[in-house]
């Protein structure tokens, strides 16, 4: 193939784009008007140009595209971490002054993660492992039928005991009516969808959605993995009764998810585990299983965690939902720019009347194989995507004619020359090939002879 060709009217790679540089519509605090320049990151990450080896010797800076997948943590989170460190202790149960502090540190995360989403006043905020763990969760408390799409990431589709897998359609207005339909047909406890796809980054138009559902006698949940990191979602308004969602995502990426939700099938649930901390008795013939948070949350809790999932969330509010949103727009519409450019690419798409969309892209290419290409991007450039069907098998095999595809993903850090880096190096290697040998082997294919010192 030949090189990428800049557009008419479009600088060169690597320089600022004017139009690019956008306003937030609402003002920040103490910076009105602010502008955002999407050449330089939104937000500080611990990760923030790290070097990383590349074949042949040599460092580069390291090119992470693929935050759909894991993020790096604030550079504010960790630092908040690690000043909490010297205070770690027991929670609940310990009288201890560092075991009051830990305790009051996650019961006011517990708040302000509710406060953030918009909770009901009676809503749980539950801590768990991450967004598939707090589906699991929730997947034992609902008292019947789980309908779901079939554009679901594995997290939100295979959870449910007694599911309906609705296959979407054309457009998100059909899909809507079938949903309608099948909803109407018989009843259903809970619809699940994603609040955004982690495949084509298209977000699902949420309040149809709980309306549809309320409208049937069922509840709404939400898979908010990808959606929560990059838009603020408010439950009440949208009519969300139930919120799930990771902090690996979230720029706090130490081991914690939270589930967001009505009491009532929580109670009656079984507990999710059976230790210490779900009872408020025990003998040798009977236990007395406690209610609300305490009951799914047995054993020792990973305190710093979630306390980061709060804190992320302050500092991201700090920054502006709006300014985070214009910054990856920004960088989303040159992406797909760019890769529009590059023969034998073509860019995933799921639904062409999507309200909005994440700032990442999933592309197919007619020849090859996208792991070698994911491969030889991470060896040969320092560049990091995501290869193969993204967790999302049912909707990669009916997007992507070669039922497999190639993802790079934006976040607050990321950049134009970012999206240069990676264009460029993709444009070189589906034209000559990769400079070096690889080897497939069970886990995806591996430099045959690597001489990188990781």
């Amino acid at each position: 193939m030949t090189a990428r060709s800049t557009p008419v009217g479009t600088p060169p790679a690597g320089t600022p784009l004017a139009n690019l540089t956008v306003t937030t519509h609402g003002p920040l605090p103490d910076q009105p008007g602010r502008h955002i320049d999407p050449t330089l990151p939104a937000a500080n990450l611990v990760d923030q140009d790290i070097q990383v080896p590349v074949l042949g010797g040599g460092l580069v800076r390291h090119v992470n595209l693929d935050l759909s997948a894991s993020t790096p943590s604030l550079v504010s989170v960790a630092q908040r971490i690690q000043d909490l460190q010297p205070y770690y202790s027991s929670v609940q149960r310990g009288s201890g002054y560092l075991s009051e502090k830990c305790t009051g540190l996650v019961e006011d995360a517990r708040a302000n993660i509710a406060a953030h989403a918009n909770a009901r006043p009676d809503d749980l905020v539950i801590f768990t492992r991450n967004t598939t763990d707090a589906l699991n969760l929730l997947a034992t408390a609902v008292p019947g039928d789980t309908v779901v799409l079939d554009i679901e990431h594995h997290a939100n589709l295979l959870p449910w005991r007694s599911r309906r897998v609705v296959e979407s359609r054309a457009t998100l207005a059909e899909t809507l009516a079938v949903v309608r339909a099948e909803l109407a047909s018989r009843p259903a406890a809970l619809l699940s969808v994603t609040g955004a796809s982690n495949v084509t980054g298209e977000l699902l138009p949420l309040v149809q959605f709980a309306d549809i559902a309320h409208a049937h006698g069922a509840r709404l949940a939400v898979d908010g993995a990808q959606l929560v990191p990059h838009r603020r979602i408010d439950m009440l308004a949208a009519g969300v009764d139930y919120l799930a969602f990771s902090g690996h995502k979230l720029y706090a990426p130490f081991g914690a998810g939270v589930l967001i939700g009505r009491a009532d099938w929580l109670d009656a649930a079984p507990p999710y585990l059976a230790g210490g901390g779900a009872v408020g008795n025990v003998t040798l013939t009977e236990v007395e299983w406690k209610s609300g948070v305490d009951r799914h949350e047995a054993g020792s809790p990973n305190i710093f965690g979630n306390i980061s999932i709060a804190t992320a969330l302050a500092d991201l509010t700090e920054i502006g939902w709006d300014a985070l949103c214009e910054h990856e727009s920004a960088l989303r519409d040159y992406l797909h720019a760019e890769l529009g450019q590059i023969n034998g690419v073509r860019i995933l798409q799921g639904f062409p009347d999507a309200p909005d969309r994440l700032g990442l892209a999933a592309w197919e290419v007619s020849e090859g194989s996208v792991g070698l290409l994911a491969a030889a991007l991470s060896a040969e450039h320092g560049v990091s995507v995501r290869a193969g069907r993204f967790c999302a098998h049912p909707l990669v095999a009916r997007l992507a004619t070669r039922r497999n595809g190639l993802r790079a993903s934006l976040g607050a850090g990321s950049t134009l020359d970012d999206i240069d880096r990676l264009v460029d190096a993709l444009a070189r290697l589906l034209k000559e090939g990769p400079r070096y040998e690889y080897d497939r082997g069970p886990h995806g294919w591996h430099p045959h002879h690597d001489d990188r010192r990781c």
